[in-house]
């Protein structure tokens, strides 16, 4: 846990007593701080009361005498509305701040310029955070993982300056900062952090020493408004770096384009991306080659052959993301190498759940929308594609590039008539209500397909709320269905008599 003691001997209320929520509120009482702690939901209320938290009506509460409000990220801060709390902290002029925020204050009090790498973009920051972490594990680093990947970032251990930091790459404001030695600040205390757009917009002094930014794209314009809301908001990770830090930013989309060049007109170190085209100075990817890339010189890196972690273009932007963090790092292009084979990945993205013959079954839940879904399109061949759930703006229409991948559709939950009539006299598809039949019809297809490596697909272009809990409890789901099919007496057969 990292005490907050920043707010030592105030009141601080805390709304939204899910996970993030009560790590926040058990790091202010730790750090010495009284904590008002509030969720529209009685059953969150009491959880926290029997922990050991007062909790109260926030409604009701003396805002002239509570110093700031900690609001969870998933509560909405100005879209479509704010939160009746929002609007009360801000009626009272007290500051409204999430989790991220109170970790950057504690740094900056107590560490300041501990390492500190934040990750963020529409789609890929999970992987990329995962993968920057296990580079950095991989070369010696005590590695603390955190963020919107899953463990609270108060829960963390906190953040320190041991005798041996590790440098920077990159010439900061000043250009005072020479490259790091191979080598050169190993077993150094990281933290690896993934930020969500919701987390960047309650964490106004965020500083990391490495920013990432890797692409923008239309998503969760409920919250933000508009698409230039919501890219400025991502733009204000890589804006923040700390002096001497590097802002490594994707530039493959008009919006990370042009905050790249802002954040360099800005005098910070700017390390672009680019899986599109060759740059003159940053990383690029040169089919399967990570090259880095200076004064138009380019050189191989590492190579992302046979990682099957790390699966078509979209892996590959990961890749380079995570290796310009690691060189950031000093780490030799060796290490780097090793480490990327070794990368495990994560569940629901691309995860292999499963072969049985030829057929190979891959759980991409976490693909909740279009463009995270054509990722995975674009990997295969012959695809048996699960997709629907809870529809997001924009359909599939974007995905037209893809369809000729797609070998059969099945498709499930609210999004399936309007799936339908799109894929109407383009791709073969059947509607089937339900994952467990969708992957039923579709092993059988795959099984009885004439292509060499036929692919069970769930990547549902949709949002799980309709028929699940979240994407983890889909992907959960169908791993679970792959494995009793593919264990089944009748899978066992000859394809034809199952």
């Amino acid at each position: 846990m990292i005490p907050v003691t920043t707010f030592a001997g105030k009141t601080v209320a805390v709304f939204g007593l899910g996970g993030s929520g009560l790590a926040s509120c058990r790091a202010l009482v730790a750090g010495g701080a009284k904590v008002l702690a509030c969720d529209d939901d009685p059953k969150k209320m009491l959880e926290a009361q029997r922990e050991g938290f007062a909790i109260a009506d926030l409604r009701d509460a003396d805002w002239t005498r509570i110093a700031a409000f900690v609001l969870a990220p998933g509560v909405p801060l100005t879209h479509p509305a704010p939160h009746w709390s929002a609007a009360l902290a801000r009626a009272a002029g007290v500051e409204v701040i999430g989790d991220i925020e109170l970790f950057c204050r504690e740094r900056r009090r107590h560490a300041p310029h501990a390492p500190f790498v934040a990750v963020t973009g529409t789609n890929g920051k999970s992987t990329t955070t995962a993968l920057v972490a296990h580079l950095l594990s991989r070369a010696g680093h005590d590695v603390q993982l955190g963020g919107n990947i899953g463990t609270a970032i108060l829960s963390l251990a906190p953040p320190s300056l041991l005798p041996d930091p590790p440098p920077l790459a990159g010439k900061g404001r000043k250009g005072t900062n020479p490259p790091p030695q191979a080598g050169e600040g190993r077993n150094g205390r990281v933290h690896v952090i993934e930020v969500s757009s919701y987390q960047i917009d309650l964490a106004p002094s965020l500083d990391p020493s490495v920013g990432v930014l890797i692409n923008v794209s239309e998503d969760h314009l409920d919250r933000h408004g508009t698409l230039e809301q919501y890219a400025s908001v991502k733009e204000r990770l890589v804006a923040g770096v700390e002096e001497g830090g590097t802002a490594i930013v994707g530039v493959d989309d008009p919006w990370c384009e042009a905050a790249a060049d802002r954040i360099e007109r800005a005098g910070k170190t700017v390390l672009r991306v680019s899986v599109r085209r060759p740059l003159p100075h940053g990383v690029y990817a040169n089919a399967r080659e990570i090259m880095r890339a200076s004064g138009g010189a380019g050189r191989a890196v590492a190579n992302l052959d046979g990682i099957s972690s790390l699966r078509g273009i979209h892996n590959a932007q990961n890749a380079a993301c995570a290796v310009g963090a690691a060189q950031a790092f000093g780490i030799p292009d060796a290490v780097i190498q090793a480490a990327l084979r070794s990368f495990p990945g994560l569940p629901h993205r691309m995860e292999e759940v499963g072969r049985a013959g030829k057929v190979l079954f891959v759980n991409d839940s976490k693909a909740t929308n279009a463009q995270s879904a054509a990722q995975a399109l674009a990997c295969f061949a012959d695809i048996f594609w699960i997709a629907g759930g809870k529809p997001k703006t924009g359909g599939i229409s974007s995905l037209a590039e893809f369809l000729p991948h797609i070998r059969k559709a099945y498709l499930i939950g609210e999004a399936a008539g309007d799936f339908a009539a799109e894929l109407n006299g383009r791709v073969p598809h059947i509607i089937t209500g339900t994952l467990q039949r969708a992957l039923a019809l579709a092993a059988a297809d795959a099984r009885a397909a004439q292509a060499p490596e036929p692919v069970v697909l769930l990547s549902p272009a949709c949002a799980s709320f309709d028929q699940f809990r979240n994407f983890e409890a889909r992907g959960d789901a169908f791993r679970k269905l792959v494995a009793e099919l593919i264990h089944s007496p009748d899978w066992s057969l000859p394809a034809g008599q199952a």
